[in-house]
C-alpha cells in the first residue's frame, strides 16, 4: 500500500470526506463545462436522427479519423510506412485494410498510440485494468473527457429522470476506507459530486445494514455500481426488511441477470438499468427505460466478426471497435475481447430512439470471492496498476484464505511487484495468504478467453448472508 493511501486511512472519517470532496471538485472540472448543457442537448437530439444522417456522419467521421491516424499518430504512421516498403500500397482510406489491434500493442507503447499535435501534460491521464488483468495506460484531452460526460449525462442519467445534480450513491472498488476497519463510515460523503462513496469491500451481513441507513441520511436517489456489489447490497436490505424508493441503479462493467433486477426492484422499488463502456471509449452502449440496449454510433464504429468476417444479426462475435469520439489517441480496429450480437438494423425500440440496438452482450462475467467474515469482492481490477510490469494476470480464490495469482511477467518485473499485487489483494480481502504463480500463458477455454477472476471454493461452502445470520443467533 502506498504511503499516501496508508496516511489516508489514518484520517477520521470527516477528513476522508474533506479529501474526497476536494477530488470530487477537480473530477468536476475535468469533466464538466460551460459547454456541457449544450453537448448533452446536442447528443439527445441525435438520438432521433435518420438513420441516413446517422450513415453520412459516421463515414464522415471515420474517415477524418483515418487520415488523422495514418498520419498524425506515430504507431500508425510507421505501420503504413513499413507497408509501403514492402510493396504493400492498399490505401488507408479503408477500415478493412487496417489490421486487428491487440491489447499488447498498446500496452508496451502507449505513447505511441497519441497524435503527434497532442503533448501527455496537456492532458488527462487515465488507466484500466484492460481485459484479462492488462494494464493500460491512455490520455484523454479535456474536449474529448467533456464529451464523453455529456454523452453519459444524457444516456446513463437523464434517460432515467436523473442527473448530475441528484444525490447518488455509487459502490465502487477504490480504498475510501480500510478493509480491516469494522465500525461505520464505510463510504466518504463527496459533497462535489453529491456522491456518497460506499467500499464494494463492506457489502457484508454484518456491515450493509449501516450502509442502507446512509442512504437514507444522505437522502439517495440513485445508486450507480457493479450488479454483484448492487446485488449483494439489495440481498441484505430483503432480509432486513430495509426498502427505500429510489428512481433507478445503473450497472456497469459485469453482465446484468435476472435475479439483479428482481433484488432490486423488491428492495428500492426501482429498475436496474444495463450499461456497457470501457476506458479505452470505442464502444459503449446503455438500456433504454424500455429494456432496449442501445449502442452509441458517435463513440466507436462497432464490427462483431466471428472467425473473421461479419457476423450475422443475432449471432455473437467478437467485438472489434474503432474510435469516431476520440481522434487524439485513437484505437483503429481494437479487438475489445468481449462478444455481442446485434438485432437487425430495421429494429423498432418502444422508445422511438434510432440508437443501433444490440441483442446482448458476453463476456465481462467474472466470479464474487468471498472473505471468512461473509464480505463479497467483486471486480479486483484495481490490483492490477497500468505501472505494473505484467502481460495478464488471473485470480483465483481456492478457499476463504487462500488466493493464487496467476500471471505473465513482462522482462522488468520484480520481487517488488510481486509485493505490490499481493500487499493490494490483502487491502480488499484481509489477512488471506496470496500465492504468486509465474506462468507463460493464462490457460484459455473454448472462446478463447480467460475468466480474470475466478472462485473455487465449493458453492455448498461459501458464506451466504443468511448463513451469516444464523451464526450470529447461536452466538448470541
Amino acid at each position: 500500500m502506498s504511503a499516501l493511501l496508508d496516511l489516508y486511512h489514518r484520517l477520521p472519517g470527516w477528513a476522508r470526506s474533506a479529501a474526497a470532496t476536494l477530488r470530487g471538485a477537480q473530477l468536476q472540472c475535468q469533466r464538466y463545462g460551460p459547454e456541457t448543457d449544450r453537448l448533452v442537448e446536442e447528443a439527445m437530439e441525435r438520438e432521433y436522427w435518420s438513420a441516413r444522417r446517422w450513415r453520412d456522419w459516421r463515414l464522415e467521421r471515420l474517415a477524418w479519423v483515418l487520415h488523422r491516424s495514418a498520419t498524425h499518430v506515430p504507431f500508425y504512421r510507421e505501420h503504413w510506412t513499413q507497408r509501403r516498403r514492402h510493396g504493400d500500397y492498399r490505401s488507408w482510406e479503408y477500415l478493412e485494410n487496417w489490421p486487428i489491434l491487440e491489447g499488447e500493442s498498446l500496452r508496451q507503447r502507449p505513447l505511441a498510440f497519441l497524435a503527434g499535435d497532442c503533448h501527455p501534460r496537456r492532458m488527462i491521464r487515465d488507466h484500466t485494468s484492460g481485459s484479462s488483468g492488462r494494464p493500460l495506460e491512455l490520455w484523454r484531452s479535456p474536449q474529448t473527457l467533456r464529451a464523453r460526460y455529456a454523452l453519459y449525462e444524457a444516456r446513463h442519467r437523464l434517460w432515467y429522470g436523473v442527473s448530475r445534480r441528484d444525490r447518488w450513491a455509487m459502490l465502487g472498488g477504490q480504498l475510501v476506507v480500510p478493509f480491516r476497519q469494522s465500525k461505520p463510515p464505510f463510504w466518504v460523503w463527496n459533497a462535489a459530486m453529491r456522491q456518497l462513496y460506499v467500499s464494494s469491500y463492506h457489502l457484508s451481513p454484518r456491515y450493509c445494514g449501516s450502509i442502507l441507513e446512509a442512504l437514507e441520511r444522505y437522502d439517495i436517489r440513485f445508486l450507480w455500481g457493479y450488479p454483484s456489489s448492487l446485488y449483494a447490497l439489495a440481498e441484505t436490505a430483503l432480509e432486513s426488511g430495509f426498502r427505500r424508493t429510489l428512481r433507478v441503479a445503473v450497472a456497469n462493467a459485469e453482465p446484468v441477470f435476472e435475479r439483479h433486477r428482481q433484488a432490486i426492484r423488491a428492495v428500492f422499488g426501482c429498475a436496474l438499468r444495463e450499461t456497457y463502456g470501457m476506458v479505452e471509449l470505442v464502444a459503449a452502449a446503455g438500456e433504454c427505460e424500455f429494456g432496449g440496449l442501445h449502442s452509441w454510433p458517435e463513440v466507436g464504429w462497432m464490427e462483431i466478426l466471428e472467425e473473421g468476417s461479419p457476423a450475422e444479426d443475432g449471432q455473437a462475435g467478437d467485438l472489434i471497435c474503432t474510435s469516431l469520439l476520440d481522434a487524439d489517441m485513437p484505437l483503429i480496429r481494437y479487438r475489445l475481447r468481449d462478444r455481442a450480437a446485434r438485432r437487425p438494423p430495421g429494429a423498432q425500440c418502444p422508445c422511438g430512439r434510432t440508437l443501433p440496438l444490440l441483442d446482448h452482450v458476453e463476456g465481462r462475467a467474472d466470479d464474487i470471492l468471498y472473505t471468512a467474515d461473509g464480505r463479497r469482492i467483486g471486480r479486483l481490477d484495481p490490483v492490477f496498476k497500468s505501472c505494473l510490469p505484467i502481460r495478464e494476470a488471473q485470480i483465483i480464490q481456492v478457499s476463504l484464505s487462500r488466493v493464487v495469482i496467476r500471471y505473465v511477467p513482462a522482462p522488468d518485473y520484480t520481487t517488488a511487484d510481486g509485493d505490490s499485487i499481493r500487499e493490494a489483494v490483502q487491502a480488499r480481502m484481509g489477512p488471506v495468504a496470496v500465492v504468486l504463480e509465474a506462468v507463460n500463458r493464462i490457460p484459455r477455454g473454448p472462446n478463447g478467453k480467460f475468466r480474470a477472476v475466478a472462485c473455487e471454493i465449493p458453492q455448498t461452502e461459501r458464506p451466504s448472508a443468511a448463513k451469516y445470520r444464523r451464526e450470529q443467533e447461536v452466538s448470541a
